[in-house]
């Protein structure tokens, strides 16, 4: 009944900007480590970004100083503000969530089904 649910992709040029969001529905009691990964073609699926329960946050080093990662743990929900975009960041982005679920807490590791991010130059 857990679910993540992407938005915010799209196509921009080079230098533009895009928020993805992440939003958890369910049975959930808690949200521990929330994170976003990106996946191009023929490419390994890699960490983007990663926001701990205590707000503690970490970036692949290519995106350090461009995009921000934060939560909202009212709504369930993770952003990922991706500023001056390069074609690089060209990759399909998976939100990750490890959440506490229903009434005995049982921990367990959700994904999104992924939203495309194009960056054109």
């Amino acid at each position: 009944q857990v679910q993540l649910v992407e938005s915010g992709g799209g196509l921009v040029q080079a230098g533009g900007s895009l928020r993805l969001s992440c939003a958890a529905s369910g049975s959930i009691f808690g949200i521990n480590r929330m994170g976003w990964y990106r996946q191009a073609p023929g490419k390994q699926r890699e960490l983007v970004a990663r926001i701990s329960s205590n707000g503690t946050t970490n970036y692949v080093d290519s995106v350090k100083g461009r995009f921000t990662i934060s939560r909202d743990n009212a709504k369930n929900t993770a952003y990922l503000q991706m500023n001056s975009l390069e074609p690089e960041d060209t990759a399909v982005y998976y939100c990750n969530a490890d959440l506490l679920i229903g009434l005995f807490r049982v921990r367990n590791e959700y994904w999104g089904q992924g939203t495309q991010v194009t960056v054109s130059s």
